[in-house]
């Protein structure tokens, strides 16, 4: 399928999800939001991969919201009269779901970034499970410097991945906070040098998970978000209905025989997912 905004490829289990309108910095319009999500849900019904890598072309890694979007009249904000300011509310909503979908994959994501990630782009990043950078990348709250205040899950994320006076800082600033400063603060997980190379470790780094079971990966992510939001106890509670649920002996069989007889592991992949609106049912 050929989209607008992106190139989109899966090989030896990786899916590759590339931003490709540098002339226009990789910006979002609603177009970018509708294929980011036809391209998440098909990861997540199909199982086809089992890491997603999300990397840029050109300049910068993305500028963020089309602010034309708005300007030309292609998305309506009413704030006259207080039902025009209601569905303000039920488009952020819809537009909350694109992110949402990176959180929730059944696959981890690497974020490989380089240049500007601008408003909307960290955002989008904050949903990532872990980022990587170029030494060119910086970060920047854009939204306070054009008289808004971020509203796509900047806010909500980002004091959950460094301290929330660094937060304070670019959200009332709109300071760019430059990729040494990124990994001091433990927002990206390692900075390299350049975009090839920091793209290099990305997709290295996706291999070594692609190797590893997807049903215990998959129960990883699962455990760490629900402890970042839960109380210790409640997550312990949940970590051992989670394990009974996911648990798998052979698993352990093949880690170990795969590491005696010195070859690669096999295992399952996640079972596709069906669903419940287009199951095929006769009334009767």
């Amino acid at each position: 399928m050929n989209y607008q905004c992106f190139d989109f490829s899966i090989s030896n289990k990786i899916a590759h999800l590339r931003f490709n309108r540098p002339d226009s910095m990789n910006t979002m319009q609603p177009v970018f939001f509708r294929e980011l999500v036809n391209i998440l849900q098909r990861l997540q019904h199909e199982a086809s991969a089992r890491v997603l890598v999300i990397s840029s072309t050109g300049k910068h890694f993305t500028a963020g919201m089309a602010l034309d979007v708005f300007a030309g009249g292609a998305i309506t904000l009413d704030d006259s009269h207080a039902s025009g300011r209601a569905n303000i509310a039920l488009l952020l909503q819809e537009m909350h779901r694109s992110f949402n979908l990176i959180e929730q994959l059944r696959l981890p994501v690497i974020a490989a970034i380089h240049g500007g990630c601008i408003g909307g782009g960290v955002d989008m990043i904050c949903a990532a499970d872990i980022r990587l950078a170029s030494a060119d990348a910086f970060f920047c709250i854009q939204e306070i410097n054009i008289g808004m205040t971020a509203d796509l899950g900047t806010l909500q994320r980002l004091p959950k991945l460094i301290p929330e006076g660094i937060v304070h800082e670019m959200a009332y600033t709109g300071r760019r906070l430059p990729a040494a400063r990124a990994l001091a603060v433990g927002l990206v997980n390692e900075v390299l040098e350049t975009q090839e190379a920091m793209l290099d470790a990305a997709l290295q780094m996706a291999t070594e998970i692609a190797e590893k079971p997807p049903v215990a990966i998959w129960g990883s992510k699962q455990a760490i978000h629900y402890a970042r939001d839960h109380s210790t106890q409640d997550a312990l509670q949940q970590m051992g209905w989670l394990q009974a649920g996911i648990w798998q002996s052979s698993n352990l069989m093949e880690a170990f025989m795969a590491k005696q007889q010195g070859r690669a592991t096999q295992f399952a992949d996640l079972a596709p997912l069906h669903s419940f609106a287009d199951a095929h049912y006769n009334l009767k």
